[in-house]
């Protein structure tokens, strides 16, 4: 009976966080898609004023996303722990950190469009003095996401994929695929500081991989053999 409801227990964190995977990703994606024309334009400003209620949106998108990668680890953090506790705090610690990121980013993105409102009413005079700071607002904003995304999220998807590849909660071929998609993605950010840009699409590998995994555990869940195996294990040791 104890084990059944164990068992019941494991396969509700599974489906819990498959679906804040598929929120996060959802949510932070959708932002990056209603942002993008803006800030590929040179006059971002005057797009960022005309443009209140998109920015808005992509901001609680953010804010959702943030929220959204914190809640993961916490909620599969129980899971974790049994087969390295220092692993498991340590991606629950690389979440936290990326979540706090992309809080800034959001808060950011929203001071950037009450300051192009402001920008749109300014003189000419004033102008020049809009477009430092909003040139500097814009470069925090890129760095808070390129470091929050491309940096701490990417050390916590190899943290994970970690785990999960030597515990066996999941095929390996999955955890493979998201070891090799987080390497990909972090690589591609750390040369991006020395202004080397590679192909966008490449950063699609984890994306994906987050999304089966998603549904993965969604449909099928943690391997239970897996954790029984672990159960059992640390009965006789104790």
């Amino acid at each position: 009976m104890q084990s059944t409801a164990k068992s019941s227990s494991y396969k509700k964190i599974a489906i819990l966080v498959g679906i804040l995977f598929i929120i996060a990703t959802v949510a932070s994606s959708i932002s990056v898609i209603l942002t993008t024309p803006i800030f590929e334009s040179t006059d971002y400003l005057n797009k960022l004023s005309n443009n209140p209620n998109r920015i808005t949106l992509a901001g609680l998108l953010m804010l959702i996303d943030a929220i959204a990668v914190a809640a993961i680890a916490i909620t599969i953090h129980p899971v974790l722990r049994k087969y390295s506790n220092t692993l498991a705090r340590s991606y629950v610690g690389a979440r936290l950190v990326e979540s706090v990121f992309f809080i800034l980013y959001a808060i950011t993105l929203l001071a950037l469009m009450t300051f192009g409102v402001e920008f749109a009413t300014a003189k000419d005079i004033e102008a020049s003095h809009f477009q430092a700071i909003g040139s500097s607002l814009h470069a925090i904003m890129d760095w808070t996401f390129t470091i929050g995304y491309g940096i701490v999220f990417t050390l916590s998807a190899l943290i994970l994929n970690y785990i999960l590849y030597k515990s066996r909660l999941v095929p390996r071929w999955l955890s493979v695929w998201g070891f090799i998609g987080g390497t990909i993605s972090m690589g591609m950010n750390l040369v991006s500081f020395y202004n080397i840009l590679l192909p966008e699409g490449l950063d699609f590998v984890i994306a994906l991989q987050e999304m089966v995994f998603a549904i993965w555990l969604i449909i099928k869940g943690f391997n239970p053999s897996t954790i029984i195996y672990k159960k059992a294990l640390t009965e006789v040791v104790a």
